[in-house]
């Protein structure tokens, strides 16, 4: 199981894997069972938002156990964690914010390994 940060500038988390691009975000969840997902909005100019990821999760029922919107666009989070919210996939939680450090601490300490 591993952690998915997706942010297309800022540095990604020990224990987490970089997607840089609507894309990889939504082919590493197609691909790998995900435990934490931390989304962004802005994801360069021209390029599909984080908006289409979420998108994307719902349309083909991607998700993980949890996810966080740590973008810094107020509209941005805010349309992201209502469509989350509205889909209400079954056990999975979503948070309208960035993780908290007891969150970056226990990725870091499994090495992204979520069951370690």
């Amino acid at each position: 199981m591993i952690n998915v940060y997706l942010d297309d500038i800022r540095a990604c988390p020990i224990g987490f894997v970089a997607a840089r691009s609507a894309e990889e975000c939504l082919l590493l969840l197609a691909e790998c069972d995900v435990n934490v997902l931390s989304l962004d909005f802005e994801l360069g100019y021209g390029q599909p938002n984080g908006l289409a990821v979420v998108h994307g999760m719902v349309v083909r029922g991607l998700y993980p156990k949890e996810v966080y919107v740590h973008s810094s666009s107020l509209y941005g989070r805010e349309q992201m964690v209502r469509e989350l919210r509205a889909a209400n996939p079954a056990g999975v939680i979503v948070h309208d914010g960035p993780m908290p450090q007891r969150v970056l601490d226990a990725a870091a300490a499994s090495g992204g390994d979520a069951n370690a």
